[in-house]
Parts: structure tokens; C-alpha cells; sequence
């Protein structure tokens, strides 16, 4: 169903229709000037009345990620990472900002790597320096129009007011809830109102916050990286057990505009966000090996899945080797997608393998398969065709799990990104270095112009992710809808079992297809039932149609809405 709304549309009602055609059914919202898609109603409200105040993307997009940081506070924050693509309408031209969560200059990484390992997932240790508040700072610096004050001013409302607790806002705090009991007493008072897990249907405020984020509204990135808020985090860090980075490190970090990854496919272009994010290499270069194929059927058929996860089997490795916060990552990537690799990629997985392959070793570093993995995606369109389209995140559900005293700052944990091994790795801890993230913002273009902005938290469930819905889209040619609403499946190497190869799904998926998918050798796992969001995270998305209007796609797996005017 298509129409045109001038109040919020939520995409957070029933998530599983026994009439849909698909298990988990989405409600497209079409707009004629103006829409934004993300992970909780509120942040999409004051997106929306952002560009109704004449504000562009980037005033939006400062406001939607800064007030996600608030309601999903388990997923984002002013204490985690954001990755930006920016498609500019004058120019059509389309940037990248990387706002990645970086090591100190000052990490003494012998030092570091003695330490238990414990300490790179939980506390302070395990904390990088925050990008997302320098990388918002930068976008509006480059191409916002409203006041940088006016886009923050609805957030330190939002925070001294109180989120509402949806019922999956409660599920998700319920999944760390030992996270939020570890011992860090203002992590505790923030989100265990009166010690217990809090109620769907009321709001949680957080003062501390909003006054940090008047700070941010007055002195720009400097209300973060500098003075009583930067004193605090090390000041904090000290007392905790010791942290990673210094107040220099802190006033030296800058966010950095850069280019786009990306691929031509089926008379598209794909791009998406360079490295150190790792989930784009992979699913571009799937997509690449998989363009000349003459599919049967319907994506989710055995056969079809089969050879899909045999491309991932052959692609993932070499990505994980190639792939990181290096000057070569970029041209390493243009080698995986040169033609003579593709076509080498297409030999190697052209039929079943009689076996499993034989991985010597496998850098799993950034790339967590655990469900705690949380993250949030959105995307903005505006009247005048600015896009918008990131993603954010703490890495692990909660972060570290530690709030700031007197910030209410949740800190990152993502010095749990990086590879620590006695063997070399591209992702090897260095001082100044940005430990990599499958995260994947993601432009989809025809004849220079954007048709598609995507995106969905996940951990390494994010570039299988995108690469069914993308195929489901742009090659079987199905309404977005039922591709994002379609049983969503993975493909997991666990490197804790000796690099076990499994293929999990929603429970959805067809017995007929499970049974024909152990026949050719795959241990078959179904987790969830579809439109659970546990394991597998909700994509948001916007078309761009060719009447002019947008639409956008919010996916009720998890807390995602929809609304434009």
C-alpha cells in the first residue's frame, strides 16, 4: 500500500501477517518532498520536522543519528562510530564520511595485548576514541544549511523528556541485562529504573545527556573532544582500570572525507563505505562474481542458496586477509573486483564442492557473529534529492558497558575489532589505527542519479544481508517490500569450531529447501522465527521513484519507522 503522509507512520505494528505473501510484512510510506527511515519512531519525527524547518539531509541526518543515540541506546551513541555516504543532488556527486572509532596515538599495543582479553569486550580498556560527534560536526560543516544549534536543540529535548520503551526496546535491554548489571552504577540508573528492566510504554530521560548535548549544540565537536566532557572519559578511564586513549588523543581526532566503494551491476552502481569497514568488499564482490549467473527459480531455493554461499566461502576469506584500516585497502579491493579475479572467483565456485575447504587460518577479527552485535541504519531524502544514508554503532550491544559520570555517555568497545593474534594481520592493533566493521551504508544509482539508499545492523550478518535483498531487487526484480520482508538467511564460518561452516535462516524457510540444503552439505540452523530481530537485524531503506516521490521501506524486525511530508 502506497500514500502520501504528513504525520508519523510507525512500522512497528505486527511484524509476522499469516496474509502477506511474504512472513514479515513491511508497509511502504511514500512521500512527494521529503522522508526518513530509522530505528525508533521519535528519532524519525524529529527528522522529519527538521526538513519541514528547511533544513537538507545533513540537518536531518544530525539530528535522526544524535536522537538515535538516545532511544537505541544499546545501539549507537556520542560514544560510538558512524560510516555517511552523502549523495550532494547540485553536483551528483557522492561522498563518504568516515567517523570509525580509532585507537589512541598513545596505545601502547605490548602493553595492551597482555592485558586479559576480557578486557577488549567489557570497561573502559575496551574503548576507542568515539567518532560519531566529529563526524556529524564535519557533514554539517561541508553541506548542512540550518544552524549546526537548531539540529541539535530537539535531542537535549529528547533526552531531558525521555525515549518511549517499545516492547522490543525492552527485549533488547533484556538480552544484556547482565551487561547492565555488571557493576557499572551509572549504566545501572540510567537504564534499570529502580532496579528493574524498564516498562513498554513508558520514557526513559536521561539529564546528563541532555545536558552533554547542549554542549555539542554550543561549542560544536569541541563539546566532546575537548574540555569537561573529554576530561571525563579519561578522568573516568583512569579510576576504571585504564583506558586507551588521552585528552590529545581525543582533541586530535578527525573524522575523514573520502570516496565510495563501489561496483557496476546490472546497469547499476553500487557504492558503499570504504574500509576499515569490511562488509562492503564482501558483498560487492559476491555480487560481481554472481552478475553473469542465469538464476532459476526464486532466490531462496536450495540451489540457488548453495551457490550463493559458495561464493561467500571463496569471497570472505580473501577479504578478511586484504581488507582493513591500511593504504592499500582500497586498491586491494579493486583487485578482488578486477576481471581476471572475478572471472578466477567464478571458476573456483562454478559447482558443488565435494568438500569442505580447507582454511588454514582465519582472521575473524571485526567480525562478530554474536547476536549482541547491535547497530542501527537510516536514511534521509530531501526535497531538493540530498541523500543520506548511514550507519552507526557502539560494536557490541550496550558497548563496553560503562556510561561517562556525569556525561551519560555510553562508551564503544571497539578495541574488540581488532586482531590480536600471534599471526599477522591486516587488522593487527596499531596506535591511530581504526579497527574495522562489516557496517555498510550503501547507494544504489542508475544513470548517475540514486534509486536506492539501504542499510541494516547485524554485525557479519550485515553483507549477506544486503546481498539477498540486492539481488532480490535489482536482479529477480521484486518489489523491495517482499525482498526485505522475504525469510532473511546468513552464512557463518565459526572460527571457535575449527572455521564450522554453517547456513542459518529464519525459521520461515520452506522444509522442502532445509532438507535439500543438508543434502548438499550445509548444517542448516534456524534461530528465530521470522520478524524476531535478534539475529537477524531490521533493514531500512528509501526508493527513489521516477514520479519524484520517495519511499521508505522500515523493517519491524526491529524498532524502525517510517514518515515523510
Amino acid at each position: 500500500m502506497r500514500r502520501v503522509v504528513t504525520l508519523l507512520a510507525l512500522a512497528v505494528a505486527a511484524a509476522v501477517a499469516a496474509a502477506a505473501p511474504v512472513p514479515v510484512r513491511i508497509e511502504p510510506v511514500t512521500a512527494p518532498h521529503g522522508l526518513v527511515v530509522a530505528g525508533h519512531p521519535q528519532a524519525t519525527q524529529i527528522g522529519v520536522a527538521v526538513l519541514q524547518a528547511g533544513g537538507n539531509a545533513v540537518d536531518a541526518a544530525v539530528a535522526v543519528s544524535l536522537a538515535l543515540g538516545v532511544a537505541e541506546p544499546y545501539g549507537s551513541g556520542l560514544g560510538g562510530k558512524l560510516m555517511l555516504l552523502y549523495f550532494e543532488a547540485a553536483s551528483g556527486r557522492t561522498y563518504a564520511l568516515d567517523a570509525m572509532d580509532a585507537a589512541g596515538a598513545s596505545l601502547d599495543v605490548a602493553t595492551y595485548k597482555r592485558r586479559p582479553e576480557d578486557d577488549r569486550y567489557n570497561g573502559y580498556s575496551s574503548a576507542a576514541i568515539p567518532g560519531l560527534a566529529a563526524g556529524l560536526w564535519l557533514a554539517h560543516q561541508n553541506w548542512g544549511a540550518r544552524p549546526w544549534a537548531e539540529n541539535v536543540a530537539p535531542v537535549v529535548q529528547l533526552a531531558r523528556d525521555g525515549f518511549a520503551v517499545l516492547p522490543k526496546t525492552r527485549v533488547f535491554f533484556a538480552e544484556k541485562e547482565a551487561v547492565l548489571r555488571r557493576g557499572d552504577a551509572e549504566i545501572a540508573r540510567l537504564y534499570l529504573p529502580e532496579g528493574a528492566l524498564p516498562v513498554v510504554g513508558t520514557r526513559l530521560a536521561n539529564a546528563d545527556l541532555a545536558r552533554t548535548l547542549e554542549l555539542l549544540a554550543a561549542q560544536g565537536r569541541d563539546g566532546i573532544y575537548r574540555g569537561p566532557v573529554a576530561a571525563a572519559m579519561v578522568a573516568a578511564a583512569e579510576k576504571g582500570g585504564g583506558g586507551t586513549f588521552t585528552l590529545a588523543d581525543l582533541a586530535a581526532y578527525e573524522a575523514r572525507l573520502t570516496e565510495p566503494i563501489g561496483i557496476d551491476f546490472h546497469g547499476y552502481r553500487l557504492l558503499s563505505s570504504p574500509p576499515p569497514t569490511n562488509g562492503p568488499p564482501l558483498f560487492l564482490t559476491m555480487l560481481k562474481v554472481l552478475e553473469a549467473d542465469a538464476w532459476q527459480g526464486s532466490l531462496r531455493q536450495a540451489a540457488n542458496l548453495d551457490r550463493l554461499g559458495r561464493v561467500w566461502r571463496e569471497v570472505q576469506p580473501r577479504v578478511q586477509a586484504a581488507i582493513a584500516d591500511v593504504p592499500e585497502a582500497v586498491f586491494n579491493f579493486e583487485k578482488l573486483v578486477a576481471p581476471d579475479s572475478i572471472a578466477e572467483l567464478r571458476r573456483l565456485t562454478a559447482a558443488p564442492a565435494t568438500a569442505e575447504p580447507k582454511v588454514a587460518w582465519f582472521d575473524n577479527s571485526g567480525w562478530s557473529e554474536s547476536a549482541a552485535a547491535a547497530t542501527t541504519h537510516f536514511a534521509v531524502v530531501d526535497a531538493h534529492g540530498n541523500v543520506v544514508c548511514a550507519t552507526q554503532s557502539l560494536s557490541l550491544h550496550f558497548g563496553a558497558g560503562v556510561v561517562v559520570p556525569g556525561t551519560g555517555i555510553i562508551l564503544n568497545n571497539s578495541m574488540s575489532n581488532f586482531a590480536y593474534g600471534r599471526t599477522a594481520s591486516v587488522n593487527q592493533a596499531a596506535p591511530g589505527k581504526r579497527p574495522r566493521s562489516t557496517i555498510a551504508p550503501t547507494l544504489v544509482l542508475r544513470d548517475g542519479r540514486p534509486v536506492l539508499a539501504i542499510g541494516i545492523p547485524g554485525s557479519a550478518r550485515i553483507p549477506t544481508a544486503l546481498a539477498q535483498v540486492l539481488l532480490d531487487r535489482l536482479v529477480f526484480n521484486r518489489p523491495l517490500a517482499e525482498a526485505i520482508g522475504d525469510t532473511r538467511f546468513h552464512f557463518n564460518r565459526d572460527w571457535r569450531r575449527n572455521d564450522a561452516e554453517s547456513f542459518e535462516a529464519e525459521s520461515s524457510l520452506p522444509e522442502a529447501e532445509v532438507a535439500a540444503l543438508r543434502t548438499l552439505g550445509w548444517q542448516v540452523e534456524l534461530p528465530e522465527p521470522a520478524g524476531t530481530g535478534k539475529n537477524f537485524g531490521g533493514i531500512n531503506a528509501i526508493e527513489l521513484n521516477a514520479d519524484g516521490s520517495r519511499t521508505g521501506y522500515a523493517d519491524p524486525r526491529r524498532t524502525n519507522a517510517a514518515a515523510g511530508y
